[in-house]
């Protein structure tokens, strides 16, 4: 793609599709291996939550004397993966429109309940859950608990495709004064919640990486673009000086393989790699997991990765990351036949929000990237996370149902709404005629 000098989108497409909307495409059948690829990651996810959620209650049962039953954390993820199915389907048919024109208004809900979190933390409240330093959390009883860092990343995703949107239909996406101060401005305060408040570095770089995805795709320029990762280096690099915590992680994946698990800042990703290197080529079988049982720290959560590896092997994960592969390129799919740009950025947010996620994840449990308390989309025990990736996922499986056929794009010609005949494949087959999705 090459970038123009007076305006902020990036396309190769005509200047009627680049500001073309919705109204102009005709409505037909969405694009349902999003539906089977996220399928199969939370299906996933589950059996390995019956696997080694018996040993997760064991472990906390006999540190913390509580009484967790052996199928409480499957029972659990069940209804966690319930609920995330029934809002994938709530925004799969909620016309869109419904849900970007209130954008304004979920951003502010969001930044209430971060704002409301950090009170009830100071003043050590029931409400606000702490865990390991931290307060993340909403503890909502037999209800179980609500992480506002998620429903802030979901309000900011849709606000701020509409707003960069908007700037791009203007021709004004590199405009400084008129949108990257005010884009700036609401990613500070968000990140003083999520990671100075919160101590969340892992949710703030997700953050970071759905408008950082926007902005690309919306066609920001070479110097504004080198402007706006300058700024993302130091100021990582400020946030992380200014805890110890993360100043020992850098260390630890700096010392590389010169560390051992006797070495409390490296524990966490050597046994990783343990559990990883122990499963071989087809896994030690589900319910056989070693590290499960106490020695990889939060192996239901942000160490399910390195446990899939031990359970399943190295082709079980290979078959893992070629599912989240398959769906992101879904996601690149449906962007690219999409004729409004601020669906187009939508859709971009999605995917970085969920590559950022999967690639820091993983990479973190390999010991690629410094270690960093992330979830994996779809797999990791917990409800909030799951709840609103596929929230953004069921927006996009909507929004697949408006995509254009490559010859159309180039044209700038699409059918109309009013016009319901033939109703029923995608309509960016390829031009072999192929009805794949």
């Amino acid at each position: 793609m090459s970038a123009t000098s007076n305006k902020g989108y990036v396309a190769t497409i005509s200047e009627q599709a680049q500001f073309a909307d919705m109204t102009s495409v005709r409505r037909h059948r969405p694009d349902y291996l999003v539906v089977l690829f996220m399928g199969l990651l939370m299906l996933l996810g589950l059996i390995v939550m019956y696997a080694i959620g018996p040993q997760r209650a064991n472990v906390l049962n006999n540190a913390y004397g509580s009484n967790y039953g052996d199928t409480y954390f499957f029972v659990k993820q069940s209804i966690s993966l319930l609920l995330a199915l029934l809002t994938f389907i709530v925004m799969a048919f909620v016309p869109y429109t419904s849900i970007t024109k209130h954008a304004g208004k979920m951003l502010w809900i969001a930044l209430g309940a971060c704002a409301l979190l950090a009170v009830s933390g100071w003043l050590h409240l029931g409400i606000a859950q702490q865990s390991l330093g931290a307060t993340r959390w909403f503890n909502l009883g037999a209800f179980g608990s609500l992480q506002p860092a998620e429903m802030l990343k979901f309000a900011i995703l849709v606000f701020t495709a509409g707003f960069l949107g908007g700037k791009a239909r203007q021709g004004k996406l590199n405009d400084i004064h008129e949108t990257l101060i005010p884009l700036a401005v609401i990613t500070a305060i968000a990140m003083l919640f999520i990671v100075v408040i919160q101590k969340d570095l892992g949710t703030g770089a997700s953050l970071v990486g759905i408008i950082m995805s926007m902005l690309l795709v919306g066609g920001i320029n070479k110097r504004n673009g080198g402007l706006i990762l300058a700024a993302i280096v130091v100021i990582g690099a400020i946030l992380i000086v200014s805890a110890p915590h993360r100043v020992d992680r850098i260390m630890t994946y700096l010392r590389g393989d010169n560390t051992s698990t006797s070495d409390d800042s490296s524990y966490q990703v050597e046994h990783a790699k343990l559990a990883i290197g122990s499963g071989g080529l087809f896994g030690v079988g589900i319910g056989n997991s070693v590290q499960a049982t106490g020695y990889l720290p939060e192996a239901i959560n942000d160490s399910v990765f390195a446990i899939m590896g031990e359970t399943f092997g190295f082709v079980g994960l290979m078959t893992i990351l070629a599912l989240f592969v398959s769906l992101m390129i879904r996601l690149l799919k449906i962007m690219d036949h999409l004729v409004d740009i601020r669906l187009k950025l939508l859709t971009a947010g999605v995917f970085g929000w969920f590559g950022s996620h999967v690639i820091l994840n993983v990479a973190s449990m390999v010991g690629i990237f410094p270690l960093t308390g992330i979830t994996l989309p779809l797999l990791s025990f917990g409800g909030t996370s799951m709840l609103f990736i596929t929230a953004a996922l069921g927006i996009i499986f909507q929004l697949s149902r408006y995509t254009v056929h490559s010859s159309k794009l180039k044209e700038g010609s699409y059918e109309n709404l009013s016009s319901r005949r033939g109703i029923g494949r995608s309509r960016y087959a390829g031009r072999s005629g192929s009805t794949r999705n």
